[in-house]
Formats: structure tokens, C-alpha cells, sequence
């Protein structure tokens, strides 16, 4: 009898070990989710990845700053910022930006916004139609990015320039 009760926990104690490996088995293969970091996948894919940035604290006086939409621009989701001068601010590829600017039009006098910035990773345009005239002037247009190797990314801008 002493026999028989060691046999039959030794068998409940296998058998309930065994249920175990079976329920955490395929279960918890089956409730995994990869989430993937949308940086990374655009790199693998050859785009060039705009991100939002807050304000630059670098930038003191006179600027210009743009988001994708006035949605972005109200919620200070900013995806290119200059001092209105020499240097551009953008977040790119994951990296954080500070670029020479090479040209700039006259905002004051010209009813269309044009910049010009280069680096050694990328050429960016950025262009745009004045919308309102008021302290600041309000810009709608376009932001292209170009990379060397011919990658090529056209997104809208809406934003302000002044001091």
C-alpha cells in the first residue's frame, strides 16, 4: 500500500508537470507581438524617415519653423526649424540635425518662401506661398529631402516665419 501511494504521486506529479509544458507551449508562441520601430523600417527601406522635433533652444531671435499640416503646427509637432539665417534644424534617419543654410529668399518682400540647405547626407528644398500677412507671415508649400544615393522624399509644410 506504501508503494502505491508513492507510485501514484510520483505519476500526479509528472502528469501535472506535463500539462504545464503543454499550456505554455504554442499558447504563448501564439499571443507574441513584434512591434517594429518605424526608423528602422524605413532605413531597411531606403526612405528617409522625417521626424518631429520640439522648438530648437539654439534658435534666440528670428525663425522659421513648419510642421506636415496646421494640426502639427498648433500641437508644436515641428519637422523643420531655422534661425532665419545660417543654420537649419531637423530630425532625420533617427539623428538630430544642425545644417548650413546656403540660400534663402527675402520673406518681408517675396510672397514665396524658398530655401536652399546642404549637408554631406542630404540636399533639402523647402518652398512655399505666403498665406497671411500679419506679425509673423504664414507659409504653406513643400519640403523635398534628397540623398546622394537618389532617394527622394516630398512632404507638405505649413509653418511661420518672424522674430
Amino acid at each position: 500500500m506504501k508503494y502505491a501511494i508513492i507510485f501514484f504521486s510520483a505519476f500526479l506529479l509528472v502528469a501535472c508537470k506535463k500539462d504545464k509544458e503543454t499550456l505554455s507551449g504554442p499558447s504563448a508562441a501564439d499571443s507574441l507581438q513584434i512591434v517594429k520601430d518605424s526608423v528602422k523600417s524605413d532605413l531597411s527601406s531606403g526612405k528617409i524617415a522625417i521626424e518631429t522635433f520640439p522648438f530648437p533652444s539654439e534658435i534666440k531671435e528670428c525663425s522659421c519653423y513648419f510642421a506636415k499640416n496646421k494640426a502639427d503646427f498648433e500641437s508644436e509637432k515641428y519637422i523643420y526649424a531655422d534661425d532665419a539665417g545660417k543654420t537649419a534644424y531637423m530630425k532625420l534617419d533617427g539623428k538630430r540635425l544642425a545644417m548650413n543654410l546656403i540660400s534663402s529668399s527675402d520673406m518681408e518682400v517675396d510672397e514665396e518662401l524658398t530655401k536652399e540647405i546642404e549637408s554631406n547626407d542630404y540636399k533639402i528644398s523647402v518652398k512655399g506661398k505666403k498665406i497671411k500677412n500679419e506679425e509673423a507671415l504664414l507659409f504653406e508649400g513643400t519640403l523635398t529631402i534628397e540623398r546622394p544615393d537618389g532617394t527622394v522624399v516630398t512632404t507638405p509644410i505649413y509653418g511661420e516665419c518672424g522674430c
